[in-house]
């Protein structure tokens, strides 16, 4: 549910990336900062459409999609075009305001948070419906914690850029090992059979849940141009959604292709005045019993429940 990228916080950024068009695409930066099908599912599926090509404009694209990077390539092979969908909030509930959200899971009733920031990263059981942190684990101050996923009753923590990632049990919290990774950790998630990483670029790679060890890699496209800055991830239905750091979108993604379905513009669900001290929206949950889907922010109050809406 977090590679060679920025540090995704206006207050804590060590690194720039900019993103212009004139006279072409020009890519820069040195980006150093950073569950299962459902009865009833709470958006319609993702279908071809006819929109059209993204091009770059001050780093968001003309319908305000997130902008992509130059394809490596001159030619474009055509694909069908995503669908955009906009959202209505089913339900409202308390959420920390000091943590610093970079993995969200749902299960059993409750959610499991990875919060970052060195210093104050964090695995927590939360109570969904009063925000309560029921039970903390914190890192090392060294550690920066990142996405999480939740397998066979352990918990997958990454790290940003310590290339260590952290195994729990789901129930007591205990250590159980740790594995190492060559890449920047930012989101995490699985769809039953492999881990699903991201590392901040277009690439998500499918790991063996137990080794770790790397089965495949898929490049996120939107158009036939990788889509970077993939950021907290779940696995939803035959799809990954992902964050995109930095933006308030969420790309609906096909695990087999990399190409992406859908963008869900989550723009407006905190109020203009709530948004002074909180991040970039991070986190994304599925109660998959009850088609359930939860977004957040990093250092917002709230967490919402969510469906969606296909724009027209």
């Amino acid at each position: 549910m977090g590679s060679g990228e920025p540090r995704r916080t206006a207050g804590w950024v060590s690194g720039a990336a900019i993103w212009l068009s004139v006279a072409g695409w020009i890519a820069l930066g040195s980006v150093l900062t950073a569950c299962s099908a459902a009865p009833t599912a709470p958006w319609p599926a993702a279908t071809p459409a006819s929109v059209p090509t993204a091009t770059a404009a001050a780093g968001l694209a003309p319908t305000g999609r997130p902008a992509i990077l130059p394809t490596p390539t001159a030619t474009l092979q055509p694909a069908p075009a995503a669908i955009t969908y906009t959202y209505a909030v089913v339900n409202v509930y308390p959420h920390d305001p000091g943590a610093f959200t970079q993995g969200l899971v749902y299960a059993d009733g409750v959610l499991y948070e990875s919060t970052g920031l060195n210093g104050r990263s964090s695995l927590r059981r939360v109570a969904l419906e009063t925000g309560e942190v029921l039970q903390r684990r914190d890192l090392a101050p060294e550690y920066f914690g990142e996405g999480l996923a939740l397998f066979n009753d352990r918990l997958i923590q990454l790290t940003w850029q310590n290339n260590i990632g952290f195994v729990y049990d789901a129930n007591s919290f205990e250590p159980l090992q740790t594995w190492a990774y060559p890449t920047e950790g930012w989101g995490l998630t699985h769809d039953g059979t492999h881990l699903i990483m991201s590392d901040g670029s277009a690439t998500l790679r499918f790991l063996d849940p137990y080794t770790f060890a790397v089965q495949r890699e898929v490049m996120v496209t939107d158009g036939g141009r990788p889509v970077a800055r993939l950021n907290e991830l779940e696995y939803i239905n035959g799809e990954v959604f992902a964050n995109v750091w930095m933006t308030d979108w969420i790309a609906r993604i096909d695990p087999h292709t990399g190409r992406v379905l859908g963008w869900v513009d989550l723009s407006g669900l905190l109020a203009p005045e709530e948004r002074a001290g909180t991040d970039v929206l991070n986190g994304i949950a599925y109660d998959p019993q009850g088609g359930r889907l939860f977004v957040t922010g990093k250092l917002w109050p709230k967490l919402f429940e969510i469906t969606l809406v296909p724009q027209p």
